[in-house]
């Protein structure tokens, strides 16, 4: 079968109600870069936050809309309940005492598929898993997140969708988009794309009984799948409409193009590109060290933040902890 243009996941977006809360969490617990402090582009009065690796590679992103007044919300059919990274498969240890250390509740370690998988939640309640998996994730650590590089996260390694039943997406999965069955593990259906492993994983949890899903605070708001190009793009926009989904137009979000449509079950995707990717307003050294907004904003720069609230910047690169 020959490899899907879709290599992967490209970023997954929350939400959460505290910007430095977060930035804290991700970047000092977890070992993220901030690459971006910038605003939703769809509403510029609030943050969005991305964490990445240090260069923003695609398929590392995290992403945040900082909505503190949007109340909790709840993880239920229809959403995403989810994201996993990837770590190095002897790294779980550290994880788990990294956690104890910085008073992060934890799950034991446990067994899914072939991996060994730590889970938690962040302080928004939103749920995050590391995942160690056999097939070496080639993507490097890196020495700049304050975890030694041996440890550090990799990228995304999966998301899982909480639905009443898989069939219908499976089927826009495999069929439209051109990603494969990967194993099935109890209610959890597998399916991955591109070259396979850490990072092209989509799982789907079937939970016929379980309450829908409400956004909010702690709840993920829609997962991007990675494209290379505008051209690829706009060919699997041509075929999400044949299947009377309803696509977006394109949308310039200054570092990818992106059309969104909600699948069978009801989550909300994305495609995204690969280009321009994070490096076309700021250098590597700058990322994330300044507030930025894209062009259509400029003019308003200082009025937009001046109406938010100040966060401090980590330092970068940090030492190892």
């Amino acid at each position: 079968m020959p490899v899907s243009p879709f290599s992967g996941l490209h970023h997954v977006t929350a939400i959460c109600s505290n910007a430095q809360r977060t930035i804290d969490f991700y970047t000092d617990i977890l070992g993220l870069r901030l690459t971006k402090l910038t605003v939703n582009f769809d509403d510029p009065y609030s943050y969005h936050l991305y964490f990445t690796d240090d260069r923003g590679n695609p398929g590392t992103t995290l992403t945040f809309f900082v909505w503190p007044d949007a109340g909790p919300g709840q993880a239920g059919i229809g959403q995403t309940m989810l994201v996993g990274f990837s770590v190095p498969q002897r790294s779980l240890a550290f994880w788990t005492e990294r956690l104890v250390h910085k008073g992060v509740k934890h799950e034991n370690v446990f067994k899914r598929f072939e991996e060994s998988v730590l889970r938690f939640r962040d302080p928004d309640g939103m749920l995050v898993e590391l995942c160690a998996h056999p097939k070496d994730d080639p993507r490097a650590g890196w020495t700049g997140g304050g975890v030694a590089p041996e440890h550090s996260i990799r990228g995304l390694h999966h998301v899982t969708l909480l639905e009443d039943g898989y069939e219908d997406t499976a089927k826009l999965l495999t069929d439209t988009i051109g990603f494969r069955t990967a194993g099935q593990n109890g209610s959890i259906h597998r399916f991955e794309t591109g070259y396979g492993g850490p990072g092209t994983y989509v799982d789907i949890h079937v939970a016929p009984d379980f309450l829908k899903g409400r956004l909010g605070t702690g709840t993920i708001h829609h997962i991007a799948l990675r494209v290379p190009d505008d051209a690829t793009e706009n060919e699997y926009r041509s075929r999400i409409i044949a299947e009377s989904l309803n696509p977006t137009p394109v949308i310039d979000r200054n570092y990818f193009h992106s059309v969104y449509f909600h699948e069978p079950g009801g989550v909300l995707l994305e495609i995204a590109t690969d280009v321009p990717g994070f490096m076309v307003d700021q250098t590597y050294e700058k990322l994330g060290s300044e507030f930025t907004v894209p062009p259509w904003y400029e003019e308003r720069k200082k009025e937009i933040q001046s109406v938010l609230p100040p966060v401090r910047i980590p330092p970068f690169p940090r030492q190892s902890t």
